[in-house]
Formats: C-alpha cells, sequence, structure tokens
C-alpha cells in the first residue's frame, strides 16, 4: 500500500460490526462510464496493495491480505458493484469472527478516499483514452491470430477405474494408519482431520495425472466414498487390532461397535456418551472431505491447464470473444492441426478452468 494511504487509513473513524460474519457498506455516486469505472477501480486497488480476484463488467471483487505469526492470510474480502452511476463498496470479514473492531469500516472508506484520488488523475482526454483501450482489450483487438499453433500431444484414454481402484487402496492403508494412532497414539480431533484430507488430495492428485480424469462430479462422489470407507476401515481394523492385542473372547464387528456406543466419547474426563461418539463421527466425514474437495479443485483445475499450451486457450478465447459457437471453434482448432475431439475437449476444459479457478479464489 502507498504511504500515503497509510497516513490516512489511521485517522479513519471506525465503525464496528457484529456478526456471525461482520460486513460493512457505503454507496456514492460517480459520473464515470462503465466502460471505465472498472479500469479505475483496478488502479485503485493496486495502488492499496490488495488482491483482485474477481471482475466483471460491472463489479470487482479483492481480497485484503495481513501476515500474522509470520503466515499470511486473508483477511477481508471487498467488493465494489457499479449501476448507472451507483456504486456500493462492501467490504465482509473472513475470519471466524462476529466482531471486526472496525475493520470494515476502515477498508471501505479508504478505498472510496482512494478511489476519488485516482479518478481526480483523469481529464476528459484521459478518460476518453482510457475507455478506448479498455475496449479495444475487452474485445481482445490487439490480439494477433497466429500461423501455427503448438501441437497437442497425444491425449491419453480417461480410465476413472484406475481412480477407483487407487482410492480403495488409499482408504485401507490410512483407515489402518488412524487405527494404529487412535489405540497406540494420541488422537487430536479435528487436526487429523485436516492431514487425513491433504493426504487423500496428495495421493489423488497423482492418480487424476495417470487416469486422466478431470469430471469433478464423479471424482466428487468417489471422494465421498474413500472418506466415508477409510473411517469405516479405521472401525474395523481397530476391532481387530484390540482382539488380536489382547486376550478377549472374540465377538462379532457389529457387538464391538455396540460397545463403541455404550462406551461414548470421552474428552479427558468428560464422557460424552453416544451423541458425542456420532457428531465426532460426522465431524470425522465432513472436516476431511471439505479439506480434501478445496484442495482437489485446485489440483484438477491446475492439471487441466497445464494439459493445453496458453496459446492455444487464447486462440480458442479470442474466437469465443469475437462470437463463434463451439463448433466453429472446433473448426479453427482443427485448421491449426488440433483435430481429435479429446485434445479439443481438453482446451475446452482448460478455458473451463480459469473461470473455475476464479471461483475457488473468490470463495470467503
Amino acid at each position: 500500500m502507498e504511504e500515503k494511504f497509510k497516513i490516512y487509513e489511521k485517522s479513519i473513524d471506525k465503525k464496528h460490526s457484529f456478526s456471525f460474519s461482520p460486513k460493512y457498506i457505503e454507496e456514492f455516486r460517480t459520473l464515470l462510464s462503465k466502460t471505465v469505472f472498472i479500469p479505475i477501480v483496478e488502479k485503485t486497488i493496486v495502488k492499496l496493495g490488495w488482491d483482485i480476484v474477481f471482475k466483471n463488467e460491472n463489479s470487482i471483487e479483492a481480497k485484503r491480505k495481513d501476515k500474522a505469526l509470520g503466515f499470511e492470510q486473508w483477511t477481508e474480502a471487498i467488493t465494489i458493484t457499479f449501476d448507472h452511476g451507483n456504486v456500493k463498496v462492501k467490504s465482509e470479514s473472513l475470519g471466524n469472527e462476529i466482531w471486526d473492531n472496525g475493520r470494515n469500516s476502515k477498508r471501505v472508506k479508504l478505498f472510496i478516499h482512494a478511489f476519488k484520488e485516482t479518478e481526480s488523475e483523469f481529464d476528459r482526454e484521459a478518460l476518453n483514452e482510457l475507455e478506448q483501450e479498455t475496449q479495444k482489450k475487452n474485445n481482445w483487438d490487439d490480439y494477433i491470430i497466429p500461423e501455427n499453433l503448438p501441437h497437442p500431444v497425444e491425449s491419453k484414454k480417461k480410465n476413472f477405474s484406475i481412480l477407483v481402484l487407487g482410492g480403495l487402496i488409499l482408504s485401507l492403508i490410512l483407515g489402518f494408519i488412524i487405527a494404529e494412532i487412535s489405540i497406540h497414539g494420541i488422537y487430536f480431533i479435528g487436526l487429523f482431520e485436516v492431514l487425513v484430507g491433504i493426504s487423500i488430495s496428495i495421493a489423488l492428485k497423482y492418480l487424476i495425472k495417470i487416469s486422466n480424469f478431470t469430471e469433478i462430479p464423479k471424482i466428487g462422489y468417489l471422494l465421498m466414498g474413500i472418506v466415508f470407507l477409510i473411517y469405516f476401515t479405521n472401525q474395523y481394523f481397530q476391532y481387530e487390532i484390540i482382539l488380536s492385542e489382547n486376550n478377549f473372547e472374540r465377538i462379532g464387528f457389529l457387538e464391538f461397535i455396540k460397545i463403541r456406543f455404550s462406551e461414548g466419547l470421552t474428552i479427558k474426563t468428560l464422557n460424552t456418551g453416544w451423541i458425542g461418539l456420532i457428531i465426532s463421527w460426522i465431524l470425522q466425514l465432513v472436516l476431511t472431505y471439505y479439506v480434501a474437495y478445496l484442495r482437489l479443485l485446485s489440483i484438477i483445475t491446475t492439471y487441466q491447464l497445464e494439459r493445453v499450451p496458453v496459446e492455444v486457450v487464447d486462440f480458442c478465447s479470442y474466437h469465443f470473444i469475437k462470437g463463434k459457437s463451439e463448433d466453429e471453434v472446433r473448426k479453427e482448432l482443427s485448421k491449426k492441426g488440433w483435430t481429435t475431439n479429446e485434445n479439443q475437449e481438453e482446451v475446452f476444459e482448460a478455458i473451463g478452468a480459469i473461470y473455475g479457478s476464479m471461483e475457488l479464489s473468490r470463495l470467503k
């Protein structure tokens, strides 16, 4: 952030917000056209040191980053929306706080101040130039269609069975490891679920590349099965380990589960009963799935983009922006050597991945 804005930020009178997701909103009017509004907002956000995560013709979203204990984390999401000269600026907390200590109001007021200062840097002539530049940029008027595109790599056949088989083996391995830790070590609720989710995503990352399978809905269902199987086999392996290491009379697995319910979940000296046990199991499933799924979305998006050269993605994006249909874009790709349906589908997936990555960055 520029020093003058740091100084101004300190002088802002804070307005505190209290809620499960604290936010603050202010509106103001501008005489700018919609075309030049967004680029001036972009320049303002750059001056403030925020990161732009999304924009369209009517709005732009940014996130503010702060460093605490050596780690960087998002603190607020700022959304600026243009509607026929009316500008709405909203800042929303991204943490788990219910009181923002006035931070959201400071972000909004700081942005409005910085925006008006940036706007004042443009006279009518400069605004006209900016409008022309923006229109050319939005329409890709400066894009030069290449004579040749990089040759496509032979596309591997998608093989979902590799993911299924790998997921099954992974479930058994992680189920056994968790069982061993639960019996012979110390199990930290919350921490281990996060670690299991990360482990699943790392393993599936390599399986996705081997299988060349990137259909998110099917992978999502597979992930549900993997997570359930991990914690189910965890219980079964605990059952087998306990029986094998002790001289207990062998009982059935269902009888073992009944005993678990009767014993309940004990946290330090507090026995939460069977209700606490069920809640802990639900927490295991939900938290593990959530961590793994979010990481997998990023992994799949990255892989889809890696498969296709940037020049090819730009080539197709240009034709789509110029209003061509999917069939027409396929014909253009064929002229440049991208003739197979598999390679063309990978190009379209890469374009979709660009928008998917934007949506991921917008998550609050």
